[in-house]
């Protein structure tokens, strides 16, 4: 009897793709390669992060011991892929972020760039999903508890509440065993926002930087020590980051001192918005939902994301006198 044997092979169906398109692609690929240079990248931070909003020539030959023709050759190539623009006053020249490549750059400096560095971890995110506890439960019995000391809000809207918050930190949480301490205390931020009468309350004012790792943190702690309770202050990031940054850190620790290591980068909610007098942005453009009754300021600060820890005083400084004016116009 003879016997045939047929193989099954599996076949490859295309799909339409979704992919960048060539020209766009092309595009994006020679600005990183101008951007593939440590000097420039140094230079691109140094001129985000000036509190004057740019930075001289003069300024940026300090970065690396090269001549000024070499810093100029530099900015001229970041200049090419519009990331700069410049402007000639007297004997120098001027650089300044092209406003239409400002959310790039943010997100690069801000985002991008501290994750690739090498930071300490407890685990690999093996050991992570070997050691995971049962999230979902401690979830519940944290909504639970907050339940509890909020009896004007439903069990539902607080459960709904702990959920999302647990959610949001997730997507930025680099060890997962600090996830529930963080979940309750922003789900306790969250809900005193929603229960928030404004009549009977001091000002509240909202600081919101992209990922809320630098300029907002600085902001919200400086509000918190001059107006002495006063006045409240929050913050938020459009696109929160895992950790803050490490010189904002030290600089946070001179001012709130122990309370400064409970703060932690935090995700933007309509709930924060709502419950503000006062949202300030500091360079995440129009992400803030627009809400009746709320009065909006922008800070154009410089961005401590790569700073040297000199530059991220002096934005620190700059933000300081900012707050003095805020407070002083809140307060009666």
């Amino acid at each position: 009897m003879n016997v045939t044997l047929t193989a099954a092979a599996d076949t490859c169906s295309p799909v339409a793709t979704h992919a960048i398109g060539l020209e766009a692609a092309s595009s994006v690929a020679a600005t990183l390669k101008a951007l593939s240079d440590p000097l420039r990248l140094r230079m691109l931070s140094a001129i985000a992060s000036d509190p004057r909003g740019e930075s001289c020539v003069c300024d940026l030959a300090e970065l690396a011991d090269v001549s000024q023709p070499t810093v100029s050759h530099h900015l001229k190539v970041l200049k090419d892929v519009d990331v700069l623009t410049s402007e000639r006053r007297g004997t120098w020249v001027w650089y300044r972020i092209n406003p239409n490549r400002r959310g790039a750059v943010t997100a690069l400096l801000d985002s991008f760039a501290p994750a690739t560095v090498t930071q300490e971890s407890t685990g690999t995110p093996e050991d992570d999903g070997a050691l995971r506890p049962d999230f979902d439960a401690r979830v519940t019995r944290l909504a639970q508890e907050l339940a509890a000391a909020v009896p004007e809000l439903d069990e539902s809207t607080v459960l709904a509440t702990v959920r999302e918050s647990y959610t949001a930190l997730a997507l930025s949480a680099r060890v997962t065993s600090s996830l529930i301490p963080l979940t309750e205390r922003f789900a306790r931020q969250r809900l005193s926002d929603l229960t928030r009468d404004r009549q009977g309350s001091v000002p509240q004012v909202l600081f919101v930087c992209v990922a809320n790792a630098g300029r907002s943190q600085l902001a919200a702690a400086l509000v918190n020590r001059l107006a002495g309770g006063k006045v409240i202050a929050r913050s938020a990031g459009s696109s929160p980051a895992d950790v803050i940054h490490p010189h904002v850190r030290s600089l946070l620790a001179e001012i709130e001192g122990e309370v400064a290591a409970e703060r932690f980068p935090k995700p933007l909610t309509d709930d924060a918005v709502r419950a503000a007098d006062v949202v300030v942005t500091m360079g995440c453009g129009d992400v803030c939902p627009i809400i009746p009754g709320v009065r909006y300021d922008d800070w154009a600060v410089g961005d401590p994301a790569l700073a040297s820890r000199e530059g991220v005083e002096a934005i620190r400084d700059d933000i300081a006198a900012r707050v003095r004016v805020l407070v002083d116009g809140l307060l009666p």
